[in-house]
């Protein structure tokens, strides 16, 4: 290769210019022939463009040190399966070699990374060839781009493969519904004054019933996209939280100001998977200007502890009794409330457990 090469920054490779470099001769015949110009592979630039990110305006070096050592490395890499081996493992290789030339001081390129699937139909990955591929703009322009959205990610997981369904996407439009019809039918309690922080003490339990799972919703969406990216469990949460405002409104005796309060916060956590309704529907409460401008929920883990929990005891791995039993309780009162249960004493019938296993806050196992 020439060392006299001019890299233009043009796209094409430097090569391609030099005649002195394209035009040779061939060496089995002798004849008229042309060098190769494109000796740098893909995987050379894809192997650290993550670092040039950093510093986009440095004309005269590849990097700024300061500036990728202030950056990286990436917080979260989003990509495709067929990189999971290749491209990282030489993207790993680039980053180890320019640090140890003293470019920079990062040893590893990624913190966390996420391998998205596919969206496959009939167990096929969408293709032309195949025929089996949806057009988006025909579910966009009839249920709205919120839906496809919603149905998207609340299909599965993003680590999995995604099997296409159009009653998929019936169930997301009518969840939509659901919370824009509710929004809208109680506008004259929802436009009132009050955001749910009264004591939690001085709500009836019904009240409280409600502002409990609205502050447990706010941590399950919380976690499910910041942590998990579970997105798919994030929306089911906000699903949950809509079917108890409706159980609630329908009950009659209400605190109008918890109510308001649990649909502004599921206004709020619905927001960035369906931005147009969450806009609207901030709008038809009574709230002013745009709901993105708004702080993101908090969750208060005192209102959010549940005052009881369902007890599973099992008999050598079956289950043979549930009971209510107040939340907090250690290992050892769990253990003298399922020995208690009547149905556990009759199962025993005097026999002394092997070992009996609890897993806190949800379980007993007695081995018999």
């Amino acid at each position: 290769l020439p060392m006299d090469a001019v890299l233009t920054g043009t796209g094409s490779s430097p090569l391609a210019g030099m005649d002195d470099f394209v035009k040779t001769k061939c060496p089995k015949c002798g004849g008229e022939a042309k060098r190769e110009t494109d000796t740098m592979d893909t995987f050379v630039d894809s192997s650290w463009y993550f670092l040039r990110y950093c510093s986009p305006k440095s004309d005269d070096k590849p990097l700024d040190t300061a500036a990728v050592d202030h950056w990286m490395p990436v917080d979260q890499y989003i990509g495709g399966i067929e990189h999971a081996v290749l491209h990282l493992l030489y993207s790993r290789f680039f980053t180890k070699v320019i640090r140890d030339i003293g470019l920079i001081s990062t040893d590893e390129p990624f913190k966390r990374l996420l391998t998205q699937g596919m969206v496959i139909k009939d167990g096929m990955k969408m293709s032309k060839s195949k025929g089996n591929v949806v057009d988006p703009d025909f579910l966009i322009n009839k249920y709205g781009t919120d839906t496809v959205r919603i149905f998207c990610l609340f299909a599965a997981p993003p680590e999995r493969d995604l099997e296409w369904s159009d009653k998929g996407v019936d169930g997301a439009y009518r969840f939509l519904k659901r919370i824009w019809a509710f929004a809208y039918n109680n506008k004259n309690l929802l436009n009132k004054e009050g955001n749910g922080d009264k004591d939690h003490s001085e709500l009836s339990d019904h009240d409280s019933q409600l502002l409990r799972k609205t502050h447990q919703s706010i941590k399950k969406v919380t976690n499910s996209i910041e942590r998990d990216y579970h997105f798919n469990t994030a929306i089911a949460a906000l699903m949950e939280l809509i079917n108890e405002a409706y159980a609630f409104r329908q009950a009659g005796d209400l605190d109008p100001d918890v109510l308001r309060f649990c649909i502004k916060q599921a206004i709020l956590l619905i927001s960035p998977f369906a931005p147009h309704v969450a806009e609207e529907l901030w709008r038809a409460i009574g709230e002013v200007g745009s709901v993105f401008n708004e702080k993101w929920p908090v969750w208060d883990e005192d209102i959010a502890k549940e005052d009881e929990i369902q007890l599973v005891v099992q008999i050598n791995g079956k289950v043979r009794a549930k009971l209510m039993v107040p939340a907090g309780l250690d290992d050892e009162t769990l253990k003298e409330k399922a020995f208690a249960e009547q149905k556990i004493r009759e199962q025993i019938n005097g026999k002394p457990p092997r070992k009996v296993i609890v897993v806190k806050g949800r379980l007993v196992n007695i081995v018999v």
